[in-house]
């Protein structure tokens, strides 16, 4: 096969080759694109303009909201775009952008749950201190930090993998995924790109152990309370962390654990 060290664009996998169906996923796409947005933004602006929301934990919540419409708008008006008009076609430069963005707001993403579950620490564990730590200055240096090193991941990501040569421009995915994309290599090159994935992989494990070892001491704070009414207070505080934390655990083991076997086509459209 021709090597395609820079190929002018890539071919994304399509829904359907069905007109109908391919219309019906735009607007199954746009009605699931517009409710994530809508939800984000009112969680956005809600705490912009609440003062009783300025508190640590939503500002964190805001960046969260910030990064979660970001990964959705990577991708999905690009596949709203492909199957409204019946194409496969995708930039190299969109997809290096994509792969890049996706990295970035990943990764940014897993850096303030993290902080977030460090917030809930110091909050239940160690109250008295809590203003101290979670001062307005320490918070903004947290958040920028979590934003700089998707930067860094994603510019690691980004150049790893469109360093490689390509012997096809035929993408297995309906978006810009890494893995995919590695599986066009024609030299071993994109080991390279594993490496730093693997590497990835330890980062985000870290940070996942992290949080959960920062629940486990909150969890034996919280049994010392004496009153149920107190109990809940303080879990109630943690409800909103501790349900994303599971979503992003869970859709992950789904997508990339669960063995192949048990793997289907869809679910890796779906992911």
């Amino acid at each position: 096969m021709p090597n395609l060290t820079s190929p002018s664009e890539f071919l994304l996998l399509e829904f359907s080759d069905i007109r109908e169906l391919q219309i019906l996923h735009f607007f199954v796409f746009l009605a699931v694109y517009l409710t994530a947005v809508t939800g984000n933004l009112l969680i956005i602006i809600a705490v912009a303009f609440d003062h009783h929301l300025h508190t640590p934990m939503y500002f964190f919540l805001m960046n969260l909201a910030l990064m979660d419409i970001g990964i959705v708008s990577v991708t999905v008006p690009r596949a709203m775009a492909n199957s409204l008009l019946d194409s496969r076609s995708i930039a190299y430069s969109a997809c290096v952008a994509q792969v890049f963005f996706l990295f970035f707001f990943q990764v940014s993403d897993v850096a303030i749950l993290t902080i977030m579950a460090h917030d809930r620490y110091v909050a239940i564990c160690s109250p008295l201190q809590y203003e101290a730590i979670m001062h307005s200055g320490a918070c903004i240096q947290m958040a920028t930090s979590a934003w700089i090193a998707g930067i860094l991941y994603g510019l690691l990501h980004t150049g790893g993998t469109f360093a490689i040569t390509f012997c096809s421009n035929m993408i297995d995915q309906f978006f810009c995924e890494v893995p995919q994309i590695l599986k066009l290599s024609c030299s071993d090159i994109y080991l390279v790109e594993v490496g730093i994935i693997v590497f990835s992989a330890f980062f985000a494990l870290g940070c996942f152990v992290f949080i959960i070892v920062s629940y486990m001491q909150i969890f034996s704070v919280v049994l010392r309370i004496p009153s149920v009414q107190g109990q809940r207070k303080a879990l109630s505080t943690c409800l909103p962390h501790l349900t994303v934390v599971s979503l992003v655990i869970g859709t992950g083991i789904f997508a990339y654990v669960w063995p192949q076997r048990h793997a289907l086509k869809a679910r890796n459209l779906l992911f």
